[in-house]
């Protein structure tokens, strides 16, 4: 179990967040803009109280919105060698944390949950690791077949012996 054994598969998977940094300040800008517009609209009225509501609004908002885009940063990243599968996550803050699982009694399950995303799990007799926690379904599903063909192809290799072979005819 080192590092030096050649790597077999690699997968990288990462949360999809389809805003960019860029968009996430012209979607706070957009939203800042309505809420000021609205809070005016209110003070004009005078309902002056709304105010405050409207930027605590706009506030949780920012906040969520932040937190969201921090979470993007996470990453899992799953190698798979000869003896060995190797689970290798980076958290938002930057944090990494490696966990090995000998491979040779490794199965890979897809757990079916009833109205939710299936769990992905790599499971042997004594350890259990989920992986691609905050994956879809589809991109769970393909993980999970390209995983278990390169687990099998593990275990059951192609030897090619050349001695073997039929002679050639003629």
């Amino acid at each position: 179990m080192s590092d030096t054994e050649p790597t077999l598969f690699q997968a990288v998977v990462r949360p999809h967040r389809s805003l960019s940094p860029r968009g996430l300040r012209l979607l706070i800008l957009g939203l800042c803009s309505c809420s000021l517009t609205i809070s005016a609209l209110f003070y004009l009225a005078g309902a002056w109280p709304i105010m405050g509501f409207c930027g605590a609004e706009i506030g949780l908002a920012v906040l969520l919105l932040k937190l969201n885009q921090k979470q993007a940063r996470r990453s899992e990243t799953i190698t798979l060698r000869p003896a060995e599968i190797e689970v290798t996550r980076l958290d938002e803050a930057g944090r990494h944390s490696v966990r090995r699982l000998r491979s040779a009694w490794l199965n890979v399950v897809l757990e079916e949950r009833p109205a939710r995303v299936p769990g992905l799990y790599l499971r042997s007799r004594s350890e259990q690791e989920e992986l691609a926690r905050d994956s879809g379904e589809v991109e769970k599903r393909d993980l999970a077949a390209r995983l278990a063909d390169a687990l099998h192809r593990v275990r059951n290799p192609i030897f090619d012996n050349p001695q073997l072979r039929d002679p050639p005819a003629g």
